[in-house]
């Protein structure tokens, strides 16, 4: 929201302006209760009533005080026999304003409810003694004090709903902050505006479009330089490849070489898979039961080598390109380290309340300590000898990117009967984070 060329450009300026506007709002809506009700206006018209008897009464002279006083109640009395005062709010200050308006700024009250209710006036510019004027209960009834105290805790809640206003005006930014980080964790593009933020979110702000320029920087430096070693390794690989279909003499030799040539051309694939991590790949609906089919036909020409168990899958919203390379790192793995039996099975788990998908590639290999299960995941971490040592160990890493990429999760099981189980696990519909649901940033 733009805010006006008035409004503070600093939080401390701005909680100033906001602490004063909630105040002020306070003070508006006491006045009006004053001003507007019912009952301070009766009380202010019993406290006038009362002034003018007593203004009536030292009036007179002193041989008709007694009838006025026979007539109105009133009573005459020196101070050491003036009861202690009562502390009423807020009638004990609207009468002492009262009186001090109507017979001078001396004059003194004492409010008594409790036994004999009265109010003691000392009027020293009418006369030199405190005269007692009977007080009536129902200036002061119960009701009347629960309608007083209800306007004004009515008048803090509309407060306090303002100063949450106001609060939540100021942590926007922070909020902001906030999103931005948690979505450029993600891999997606962002920049923060500095306009209409206060000075000092403004500076940081700057400091994180640059940090976030800085490692985009980096980043892109990097994957260059990964292409360009990939260009410059794959030329000299060809060059040996076409060199080595001339080597007649020792065929078992050639055939190594090439092999190991075609290991260095696999390595090399997985690091630019490894830093192209897809996050800059649309979103697409995809039917992933085909989708799994086409990864797994390949690997069943001639023979069958991967077995398929799908069970009836909800179309999604996936990176196409991305969930293949998983599938396809996955059951490459199974088949290195298993051999035969490698099974990929998919189904939706979680029931109505919170559903998710579970995409599984297993075998039947040897399996791994405990221990060693989630390390795999790291770049550059390969299984023991149980389960082999080449390879550039960015298969499951990148797994596990790609998973996390669209909200989900992968984990390494022991079977029972020995081998292993890959499993992702994918939300489905409205679990699916803010941060997954646009690649395009």
């Amino acid at each position: 929201m733009k805010m006006p060329s008035w409004f503070p450009q600093s939080f401390f300026a701005r909680i100033i302006l906001l602490v004063l506007l909630v105040v002020l709002f306070s003070k508006a809506l006491t006045l009006a209760y004053l001003m507007l009700n019912e009952e301070m206006l009766v009380d202010r018209q019993y406290t006038h009533g009362a002034a003018l008897t007593l203004r009536a009464y030292w009036a007179a002279d002193e041989n008709q005080r007694d009838q006025i006083a026979a007539a109105t109640g009133l009573r005459q009395a020196p101070l050491n026999e003036v009861p202690k005062a009562e502390e009423h709010f807020p009638y004990s200050r609207v009468f002492l304003q009262q009186m001090r308006t109507e017979l001078g700024p001396d004059t003194q009250i004492r409010l008594r409810m409790h036994g004999q209710s009265a109010l003691w006036v000392y009027a020293p510019a009418l006369g030199a003694d405190w005269v007692m004027v009977p007080l009536y209960p129902f200036p002061l009834s119960g009701d009347r004090i629960l309608g007083v105290l209800g306007w004004f805790l009515g008048i803090g809640l509309l407060s306090t709903a303002a100063a949450w206003i106001f609060v939540g005006q100021l942590n926007a930014p922070f909020k902001r902050l906030v999103v931005a980080a948690r979505e450029f964790g993600q891999g997606r593009s962002v920049r923060l505006p500095m306009t209409d933020s206060p000075h000092e979110m403004a500076e940081v702000y700057r400091a994180f479009n640059q940090m976030a320029e800085d490692v985009e920087r980096a980043a892109r430096e990097r994957e260059l330089m990964l292409a360009g070693v990939s260009h410059d390794l794959r030329t000299p690989l060809t060059r040996l490849r076409l060199a080595i279909e001339f080597m007649r003499s020792d065929p078992e030799l050639a055939a190594d070489m090439v092999r190991d040539i075609e290991d260095m051309d696999a390595i090399l694939d997985q690091f630019l898979a490894f830093i192209r991590d897809g996050s800059d790949e649309p979103l697409e609906p995809l039917d992933l039961a085909a989708l799994i089919r086409e990864a797994v036909a390949p690997y069943n020409q001639p023979a069958e080598r991967v077995r398929l168990c799908l069970e009836p899958l909800p179309e999604l919203s996936l990176r196409r390109v991305s969930i293949k390379r998983l599938l396809v790192n996955l059951i490459d793995n199974a088949l290195h380290y298993g051999g035969q039996g490698v099974e990929v099975a998919a189904a939706v788990e979680g029931g109505r309340t919170a559903p998710y998908l579970v995409l599984s590639v297993l075998d039947r290999g040897p399996g791994l300590g405990e221990a060693e299960l989630d390390a795999l995941f790291n770049p550059f971490i390969r299984g023991d000898s149980a389960r082999g040592g080449k390879g550039s160990g960015l298969g499951l890493a990148i797994v596990r990117r790609i998973a996390a990429l669209h909200g989900g999760s992968v984990e390494l099981r022991n079977r029972a009967g020995g081998g292993l189980e890959a499993r992702v696990c994918l939300p489905l519909g409205l679990l699916l984070p803010r941060e997954a649901s646009n690649g395009q940033g």
